[in-house]
């Protein structure tokens, strides 16, 4: 049977065989700290449309803080844009910015991590002295200012609780809203607005404003460039938002918080295949007495906004839609938590709606349903239509016959990966996680002696060649790296998200006549992605 989600208005079936590169835009290269929204993300569009990909799929482009190690899955909002992404290039294409400025920011050479304090330092002032640009001479940037003003109003549901969250984050040393003075954590209006009139910094907030609002501008016109090289944008919605967020500090009612505002519980994972004590995120639950009352709105605002940015949603932890694992806030790991029901199927029916009520041109919701998965999770997938995913990494665990993962059991309604953001890369998990029995199942499943070289290769022709309707590959997996190309160490709070490619290797893609690009064209073609 063809089966198309109930999400997707473009009529694209799991069944027209896919694949794509899962590569965050962070570790693009580039002279600015971090790889963001410029050239060299057009330069990968093109790579990807030249070697056969058609999707492109990212981490969470939420604002990002050291706090939290610049994790993107504790953004502070659940709605705004990351302004290290924005690119400082397309601010002086746009004549915000004289070009000549940009060489006193640049850092040349060859930089394998992601500075994101730096990124964070110049992205801002950059900004600044472009908004200072665009007040002092509006009526050259007549049109500009036309589309700013739409913003602003467009995005009210959230913008103006970003702006202030993050002017208030900045007065009170970067603390977490639960330890400033209790009248601003409480969100009392008066203290606020007198406090700003005293302080006279609303500057500040406006700074925020436009800021998001070159941020939009600049993701609606890369995702545009993508769309006209045939690219789908698939972006990832986590199921929880961190603590010390704009969206928890604004609407602490729809939080399951005691009455000074901390966590009576945190969201996490019991005891799995990547930590013996489980995980124990610092998210708080939802209420969902008062947000099943309200018809979810904020859910269905952050799910519109998301299918806004992407043509392809992944929601991160889907297994929460029915129920949650509940750790008390006291504990210091996961192992004794609950599972907590949670209003999935209203929720889902919610979303629905919103989508066909806005006529929304969205594609298919897709569900990470890995970890322990009950049936009714399963049904709840099927009911909507949502396909799930398959990591060749957990493939060879044991014995494969009927290992959901191993190849042979894929469905043509899922997504298969050789691993994800949270896996080791296919070189690092052979070299350094793999024992005897699964290397030797390895070799005895693909026919072939495997080893250091080859094995990236043959999980990437795996993923290719399984009957899942999109294949998507991590970007450490097609150039073959090892451990240190990690994205991300579940349980383990620093060292993460930094990987970036060199200019060498990301030189190395545009080769069309050999290497990276002519193989991923020509492995496409055979497996008729």
């Amino acid at each position: 049977m063809r089966m198309t989600s109930r999400y997707d208005k473009s009529e694209v079936s799991f069944l027209d065989r896919r694949s794509g590169v899962l590569f965050h835009l962070s570790s693009l290269p580039g002279p600015f700290g971090t790889g963001g929204l410029g050239r060299n993300a057009e330069r990968f569009a093109d790579f990807l449309k030249d070697s056969g990909f058609s999707v492109w799929q990212v981490l969470p482009i939420t604002p990002t803080d050291g706090s939290s190690y610049y994790s993107p899955y504790s953004g502070r909002s659940a709605f705004a844009g990351n302004r290290m992404f924005i690119s400082p290039e397309k601010l002086a294409e746009d004549g915000l910015l004289d070009p000549g400025i940009l060489d006193g920011y640049r850092r040349l050479g060859q930089e394998t991590s992601a500075d994101f304090r730096y990124a964070d330092q110049i992205i801002k002032e950059l900004i600044r002295i472009a908004r200072q640009r665009f007040e002092a001479d509006i009526e050259r940037y007549r049109a500009l200012a036309v589309d700013y003003k739409d913003f602003v109003k467009r995005e009210s549901f959230w913008l103006p609780d970003h702006a202030l969250f993050s002017l208030l984050k900045s007065e009170f040393d970067n603390l977490p809203w639960n330890e400033w003075p209790e009248a601003f954590a409480l969100k009392d209006r008066d203290t606020i607005e007198n406090y700003i009139r005293v302080k006279n910094n609303k500057d500040e907030i406006d700074l925020v404003f436009f800021e998001q609002f070159v941020f939009d501008r600049q993701w609606k016109a890369f995702r545009s460039f993508c769309n006209g090289k045939g690219i789908s944008l698939m972006g990832d919605v986590p199921m929880f938002v961190a603590y010390d967020s704009a969206d928890v500090w604004a609407n602490r009612e729809l939080f399951d918080l005691d009455p000074e505002g901390s966590p009576n519980k945190v969201a996490g994972v019991p005891p799995d295949y990547f930590s013996a004590t489980g995980q124990r995120w610092e998210n708080p639950l939802y209420n969902w007495e008062i947000m099943q009352k309200n018809g979810f709105a904020w859910w269905i605002a952050r799910t519109k906004k998301a299918l806004e940015n992407f043509d392809l949603v992944r929601i991160d932890h889907f297994r929460g839609f029915s129920a949650c694992w509940a750790v008390p806030a006291e504990e210091d790991t996961a192992e004794n938590g609950e599972w907590k029901d949670t209003p999935g199927r209203e929720l889902l029916n919610a979303i629905h709606g919103m989508i066909r009520e806005e006529g929304l041109r969205a594609s298919a919701l897709i569900a990470e349903d890995l970890g322990i998965i009950t049936d009714d999770v399963r049904e709840l997938m099927d009911e909507f239509g949502l396909p799930g995913m398959k990591v060749l990494l957990f493939a060879f665990d044991g014995e494969c016959g009927l290992n959901p993962y191993a190849p042979h059991n894929h469905r043509p309604d899922s997504v298969v990966y050789t691993g994800t953001h949270d896996n080791n890369t296919v070189c690092g998990w052979w070299a350094n996680d793999s024992d005897e029995h699964a290397r030797s199942l390895v070799s005895d499943y693909t026919g072939r002696e495997i080893n250091d070289l080859n094995v990236s290769e043959v999980f990437v022709n795996m993923a290719l060649s399984s009957t899942s309707g999109i294949a998507i590959l991590p970007m450490q997996d097609i150039l073959s790296l090892g451990a240190p190309a990690r994205m991300n160490i579940p349980g383990v709070a620093a060292g993460n998200w930094v990987w970036r490619m060199t200019s060498d290797q990301f030189e190395s893609l545009s080769v069309a006549d050999s290497g990276i690009m002519a193989r991923c064209k020509r492995l496409n073609r055979i497996y008729g992605r």
